[in-house]
């Protein structure tokens, strides 16, 4: 009876500790598919990948802004897919519980603005199996070249298309929409690519 009880015990305890072990998170694949749903611009899969709450801060500007999960996904995420983002995971890799990657990002609004892909190093940390945080540093980002042309771009919306005046700060949908209206119509009308 002893040994029994004692052999089930110890059966038990190896079975989870291989159950544990098996459970493991995989936080580069979490990772991944989170650039994959902002690639493809899926709040479904955003949904499983975050946090109630996810803190972006941007180290080069010390800036930090907590976002909800709902208004990331219905605000930001589908401000973002008006621009046809191209996210690329350039290096990846885990330490400590942590991810670090370098990432790289072209859109619309980007190549207008900027001319050529932004690159930036990320570390994302976890609560449990979900993304909490991210800490972004600029390693490709021309701050005088972005400035310049989006000055050149708002004088001229002030002067020529002033029913789309706001849209610079405005991060929802809407104010994507007229971003990238305003890009077009630069374009076309100064017959630019």
């Amino acid at each position: 009876m002893v040994k029994s009880i004692g052999l089930s015990l110890v059966l038990c305890i190896l079975f989870v500790s291989c159950n544990t072990s098996e459970k493991k998170i995989d936080k580069l694949e979490i990772v991944k598919n989170y650039y994959k749903a902002l690639d493809s611009s899926s709040g479904f899969e955003m949904k499983i990948l975050l946090k109630d709450s996810l803190i972006i801060k941007e180290m080069d500007y010390n800036y930090q802004e907590t976002f909800f999960r709902k208004n990331y996904i219905s605000k930001w995420l589908r401000w973002d897919s008006v621009f046809k983002p191209s996210y690329k995971i350039l290096d990846i890799k885990e330490e400590n519980d942590i991810v670090k990657a370098t990432i790289s990002k072209n859109d619309t609004r980007i190549n207008f603005l900027h001319k050529e892909p932004i690159v930036w190093t990320a570390t994302i940390y976890f609560d449990a199996d979900r993304i909490s945080r991210i800490e972004r540093k600029n390693i490709n980002f021309n701050e005088k070249i972005w400035i310049k042309n989006r000055s050149i771009l708002l004088n001229w919306i002030k002067e020529k298309h002033p029913e789309l005046s706001g849209f610079l700060y405005n991060q929802t949908k809407d104010g994507g929409l007229k971003f990238l209206k305003a890009v077009l119509l630069f374009r076309q009308e100064n017959k630019l690519p």
